[in-house]
C-alpha cells in the first residue's frame, strides 16, 4: 500500500514538473513559421517548395518538419491561444512518464537520487520552445527503450521501431537517422564479450544480433518514408557538414566553458560520470559506449544536451544503490508538487497570453505592411513575424534553405563585410528592416541613399530614395 502511495506521488511530482516549465516555455520566431507552414498545407496541400520567401521563393525546401506543423495548426484550430501550452504539457508530461514507467523498478530504489535526477530534468528543460524537437525527445526515449529491451531481454518489440523511425522522419526528419544510428551502436557493442577490470561485455545471441540487422535495414527504409524520399536519408549528414549553419545558428553552436549557461551540460556529465564511478557495479560496455555518443553529441552541439539527458536516463539508475526512503520524504514531495502547481496558476495568465511575435510588434508589421515591400531585406530572427504575418522575407529561421542561396551573402551584408557594398546593389532592396545593434545599420544611417522612416527602439525600417 504505501508502494503504491508513493508511485502515485511520484507521478503527482512529474506532472506538477511539467506545469513548472510551462511557466518557462517560449514562442520562438521558428514557430512562426512553422504554424505558417501548417496553415498552408493545411489549406493548400504538402510543401515542397518555398512559398514565404521573395527571394527564395519556388526553390526546392527539405520541409522534413511537415507532419509537426499540420499538428501544430490543426491543434490552434481546436484550442485557439491554449495550442502551445498544450502542446508543451503533452509531450513533457508523456516524455517524463514513459521514462519512469519503462524504468520504473529503479527509479523507485532511491528516489533522493530519482528527485536530483529529475530537478536535471527541469534545469535543462527551461525556456522550452514550441518545436518539433519536443516530439523528437519522446520518440528518442521510446527507441533506447526497444533497443535495451532486445539487448536486455531477447524481445521482438525491437520490431517496432521502424515505425518509429517512420513517425520521426515526417515529424522531425533532421534527426530520425539517430533510429538506425543508435541500433547500429547495440549491434556493434552486442558483438564483444570481454571483461577489462571494471568494465565488461556479453555477446548477444545470434537471434538478438539477426533482430538488429533486420531493423538496421527496416529503420533505414523508415526514414525514406516520407513526402522527400531518399533525400531525407542524407540531409541530417547535409547538415551536420554545413559549416556556415553550425557557426552561426545559436542552437547548432558547441558546448564551450567560456558560456556560463554550459556549465549546466558540464555538471550534468560530471553527475553521470560520478555515479557509475562510485558505483560498486561493473560497468557494462553497452552504457559506457552510450555516454562517448552522448557526450560527442553534447559536446558538439547544445541542441543534443537533452538527448543526454534522455539516453542516460535508461542507463544511469543502473548504478545506483538501493536507499531506505526518509521519514516524511512522500510529503515534502507532496508540498513541493503543490508549489510547482501553484506557481504554474499564479502565471497562467502569462503562459497563455497567445502572443506569438517573438520580436515584432502589431505596430512594426503595421508599418512594413504599408511600404508594400517587393525587395525586402530583413535580419534573420525577424523572418518567423514577416511570415506570420503574410510579408515575404528575404531570410528566415530556415537556414537549411537558404545555407545554399543567400545566407552567406545576408551575413556579409549583416555585419558590413568588405563585399557588402556590391551585394546590397546585387539584390537591389528597395526597403531595409535591420536591427540597429548590427553594423549595417551604421551604413544605412549615413548613406543618402537611403531614409529612415520608422524606428521602434532597435527595429529600423529603411527606404531606397529612387
Amino acid at each position: 500500500m504505501k508502494k503504491n502511495r508513493l508511485l502515485i506521488i511520484m507521478v503527482l511530482f512529474m506532472i506538477s514538473l511539467s506545469f513548472l516549465c510551462l511557466c518557462f516555455y517560449q514562442v520562438d520566431p521558428d514557430y512562426l513559421w512553422h504554424i505558417k507552414a501548417g496553415e498552408y498545407m493545411f489549406n493548400n496541400g504538402l510543401i515542397k517548395h518555398d512559398v514565404f520567401s521573395w527571394f527564395m521563393n519556388g526553390k526546392y525546401w527539405m520541409s522534413h518538419e511537415w507532419l509537426f506543423e499540420i499538428i501544430i495548426f490543426s491543434m490552434k484550430k481546436l484550442f485557439g491561444i491554449y495550442h502551445t501550452g498544450i502542446y508543451c504539457f503533452v509531450c513533457i508530461t508523456s516524455l517524463l512518464l514513459f521514462i519512469f514507467f519503462t524504468n520504473k523498478d529503479n527509479y523507485m530504489k532511491n528516489i533522493l537520487y530519482t528527485l536530483i535526477w529529475m530537478f536535471f530534468f527541469l534545469i535543462i528543460c527551461i525556456n522550452v520552445q514550441v518545436r518539433p524537437h519536443l516530439i523528437s525527445h519522446l520518440l528518442l526515449a521510446i527507441s533506447i527503450y526497444l533497443l535495451f529491451d532486445n539487448y536486455n531481454n531477447d524481445s521482438k518489440k525491437i520490431y517496432f521501431l521502424p515505425i518509429v523511425s517512420i513517425i520521426w522522419s515526417n515529424v522531425h526528419g533532421g534527426s530520425s537517422n539517430l533510429a538506425y544510428l543508435l541500433c547500429i551502436l547495440f549491434l556493434i557493442c552486442g558483438l564483444f564479450e570481454f571483461k577489462f577490470k571494471k568494465i565488461e561485455a556479453n555477446k548477444i545471441s545470434k537471434i538478438q544480433i539477426k533482430r538488429y540487422l533486420i531493423v538496421i535495414v527496416l529503420c533505414m527504409i523508415g526514414v525514406c518514408i516520407n513526402i522527400h524520399g531518399f533525400k531525407m536519408f542524407i540531409y541530417p549528414y547535409l547538415n551536420m557538414m554545413n559549416s556556415t549553419m553550425i557557426s552561426n545558428i545559436a542552437e547548432w553552436m558547441p558546448t564551450n566553458l567560456n558560456e556560463p549557461m554550459h556549465y549546466i551540460y558540464f555538471i550534468l556529465l560530471l553527475f553521470i560520470i560520478g555515479t557509475m564511478l562510485f558505483s560498486k557495479k561493473k560497468f557494462e560496455f553497452i552504457d559506457i559506449v552510450l555516454l562517448a555518443f552522448c557526450m560527442y553529441l553534447g559536446l558538439k552541439s547544445i541542441r543534443f544536451w537533452f538527448y543526454t539527458y534522455i539516453i542516460m536516463s535508461f542507463v544511469i539508475f543502473k548504478y545506483v544503490e538501493k536507499r531506505k526512503m526518509d521519514d516524511y520524504t512522500d510529503l515534502a514531495i507532496v508540498v513541493v508538487s503543490l508549489l510547482f502547481i501553484g506557481l504554474f496558476i499564479f502565471k497562467c495568465n502569462s503562459v497563455f497570453t497567445g502572443n506569438y511575435s517573438f520580436v515584432l510588434n502589431n505596430k512594426d508589421i503595421k508599418a512594413i505592411k504599408e511600404c508594400r515591400a517587393e525587395r525586402l531585406f530583413n535580419m534573420y530572427d525577424y523572418g518567423g513575424d514577416l511570415i506570420y504575418n503574410d510579408i515575404p522575407v528575404f531570410i528566415d529561421g530556415r537556414a537549411d534553405l537558404y545555407s545554399e542561396g543567400n545566407y552567406s551573402d545576408y551575413l556579409d551584408i549583416s555585419y558590413l563585410n568588405s563585399n557588402s557594398v556590391k551585394l546590397i546593389k546585387k539584390y537591389d532592396f528597395d526597403y531595409l528592416l535591420v536591427d540597429g545593434t548590427y553594423p549595417l545599420d551604421v551604413y544605412l544611417k549615413n548613406n543618402s541613399d537611403y531614409e529612415l522612416i520608422y524606428h521602434r527602439k532597435t527595429i529600423n525600417l529603411y527606404k531606397k530614395r529612387t
